[in-house]
């Protein structure tokens, strides 16, 4: 872990001195940029004080897209929930995000006070790297997004995430991640013991200004 140097990113703080903090991972292509301007529609209450953080993903070059290089926290290798994901992306996706939240403890803010989501890929790899880790998280959120090597993590999940909210969002007309692997991973960790926040929209593979706003109010709840 010692030879990965920090992902570049966006950060946003609400107030001066945060106490808490939210990592928010961007979809296939985009970066940071693409959701820091979500941050005044979330609507949080003035007296959280808050850092966002938007990291940056490597480039990589993207099977399902032709080869092409773009921004990816791990290569897409098919259309299918089980083999979708590069696996070996997806764990050093994880340990990037390792050591953006052991960024934050040592800036004073400890773990249990850390949101980790994202959207698309992006909440894929914080679902995945969130019920891994080995501190306990306020909260993961994941938006448009699926469960990552469902069949390995009854065996790699830790204790201390397995109380953890979990807020996911998912469009009913989404082609790209598609509506029922949202509603499968739903399931799956649901059957396993999680507690899941599950919201749907009418929308294709994007955002609305109602999740946002949904999204704002578990992030509200969680910190409080």
């Amino acid at each position: 872990m010692t030879d990965f140097a920090l992902l570049p990113a966006v950060e946003i703080e609400t107030a001066p001195s945060p106490d808490a903090a939210v990592l928010f991972l961007h979809g296939l292509g985009d970066d940071g940029h693409g959701w820091s301007d979500v941050v005044p529609a979330l609507k949080l209450p003035p007296a959280l004080r808050v850092r966002f953080v938007f990291p940056h993903a490597p480039e990589r070059a993207v099977t399902i897209n032709g080869g092409y290089v773009m921004p990816a926290w791990y290569d897409v290798l098919d259309a299918d929930f089980r083999s979708r994901a590069d696996i070996a992306g997806v764990r050093t996706s994880q340990t990037h995000i390792e050591h953006l939240i052991a960024r934050e403890r040592h800036r004073g803010i400890p773990a249990s006070r850390v949101i980790l989501g994202g959207f698309s890929q992006g909440g894929a790899v914080a679902l995945y790297a969130g019920l891994r880790h080995k501190e306990k998280l306020a909260g993961i959120a994941a938006l448009s997004a699926y469960l990552v090597d469902p069949d390995a993590l009854a065996d790699e999940a830790t204790s201390a995430n397995r109380r953890t909210p979990v807020f996911m969002a998912h469009g009913r007309d989404d082609d790209v991640v598609r509506y029922e692997w949202g509603e499968r991973s739903r399931a799956l960790l649901e059957a396993a013991g999680w507690q899941v926040e599950w919201h749907e929209y009418p929308m294709p593979h994007s955002a609305v200004l109602e999740e946002i706003e949904d999204l704002g109010r578990f992030i509200a709840r969680t910190l409080a």
